[in-house]
């Protein structure tokens, strides 16, 4: 039986997305309206100023492109309950319903207080609030719900509709971010790659060869997207503030001591930034008065400088590491330039930092084509026709192997008034270049 669809909503990226009766009123709950005060690009409007779109808009769309998938999937063969569909359409809608404010920014001061992340608390409000019981007023099952949605679910190629190489949220966070940023990195041919999706005997989501130039054409726009926009520096200029600043005032302000479901939804972009801006001690804390000064410099674009920036994109983690494997060695205790930079970094400025000066270091390592949302190296490509079935390497792909690898990153940042003073501290140290 096709979906009956009650109404549709008009979207700048796949023009109509149309709903069903469970999803309006998933949709409908403050739950879920929540995101819509959570945006999807944390400091990107501060470089980029129409970036300013929440995760509730890419959820919509991430469900619009996942009822595609499955229609495609449906109706090739992969699966015959129709039903399946629906569930998908509800796994991506609620795919990020656990996020926080500043979404990945808050993840890390959750992690590191409660060891949990998005994912986990995307599990708790679809099993434990008003969704639950949604769903199952309407036939459905939270625990399949949830298992979609983070990728637990028992068949594999499912799970990677909503969090694979080749997932709906990739295909739709992609050309929105692009389209809001108003950059044009994020071009992508979703419908191109979503019909030509196909099954491997391994029960592994792969593409029809035909799709093979939209589908490089994707991992492109990926790495130009984390270059040009993701990884701005001066995106993460503000990125960096806003983080530091939750980490210095999240004992006084207790943003992640939340006791219930309830605690943790009541909190927002623009909430926390206001408690952060506004927030006043009884203990005059020269930490916590400059955390304060961070979150307001944040607020009114007053962002701090970047004095120095190192890139490294290798297709290794290790120095010589196939050399290294071939021959018998062990890696333990060998280091690639990229760990000896952060080791001089941290020797340089390591001791401004302990004794509360303001220079911050920013460091990222992380695949230079990721999968979604997992940030785990993709590596190749299943191809699936009627003769046969194959893995594609990437190093088989000449232009996506020159970007395959490890997109490392280290900066420093510091304010406008001590910017002289690190520079010369940088230039005076042993093998830096500037």
């Amino acid at each position: 039986m096709a979906l009956k669809y009650v109404g549709e909503i008009t979207d700048p990226i796949h023009k109509n997305i149309k709903f069903t009766k469970v999803e309006k009123e998933i949709i409908d709950t403050y739950i879920f309206q929540r995101l819509r005060r959570i945006r999807q690009l944390a400091g990107a409007h501060l470089v980029y100023p129409g970036a300013l779109h929440s995760r509730f808009e890419h959820s919509l769309g991430s469900m619009f492109l996942a009822g595609m998938a499955g229609q495609t999937l449906f109706d090739k063969g992969y699966f015959t309950d129709i039903d399946i569909i629906q569930q998908l359409r509800l796994a991506a809608l609620l795919h990020d319903v656990g996020h926080g404010p500043y979404s990945h920014l808050f993840e890390e001061i959750v992690q590191d207080s409660k060891s949990c992340s998005h994912e986990n608390l995307g599990e708790r409000i679809i099993l434990e609030t008003r969704i639950s019981d949604i769903m199952k007023q309407n036939g459905y099952s939270p625990v399949t719900i949830s298992s979609l949605s983070f990728g637990k679910h028992k068949s594999g190629f499912l799970n990677e509709v909503i969090s694979g190489g080749l997932s709906v949220d990739l295909m739709d966070y992609l050309p929105r971010d692009s389209y809001f940023s108003g950059t044009e990195y994020g071009k992508v041919d979703y419908f191109r790659i979503i019909n030509s999706l196909e099954v491997a005997s391994t029960k592994v989501l792969g593409i029809n060869k035909s799709a093979l130039y939209s589908y490089e054409s994707m991992l492109i726009s990926r790495y130009q997207m984390f270059k040009s926009v993701y990884f701005h520096k001066t995106v993460r200029s503000g990125e960096v503030m806003i983080l530091h600043s939750m980490k210095q005032l999240n004992q006084s302000l207790h943003f992640t001591d939340f006791d219930s479901l309830e605690d943790f939804l009541n909190l927002h972009d623009e909430m926390v930034l206001d408690l952060l801006c506004n927030f006043r001690s009884s203990k005059s804390r020269p930490m916590d008065t400059f955390a304060v000064k961070l979150a307001r410099d944040y607020k009114n674009r007053n962002l701090l400088k970047c004095i120095y920036e190192y890139f490294s994109l290798s297709n290794q983690r290790f120095e010589n590491e196939r050399d290294s494997k071939q021959s018998g060695q062990h890696l333990l205790g060998k280091t690639n330039d990229f760990e000896k930079q952060i080791t001089q970094m941290n020797s340089i400025i390591g001791g401004h930092q302990d004794s509360g000066e303001p220079v911050f270091l920013d460091i990222s390592r992380a695949p230079s084509i990721p999968l979604a949302p997992k940030k785990e190296e993709v590596t190749s490509i299943m191809i699936i026709s009627k003769q046969t079935e194959y893995e594609k390497s990437f190093d088989q792909l000449p232009l996506i192997n020159v970007i395959t690898g490890y997109l490392d990153m280290i900066r420093v940042y510091t304010t406008t008034e001590k910017r002289k003073f690190f520079e010369s501290i940088l230039k005076d140290s042993e093998n830096q270049n500037f």
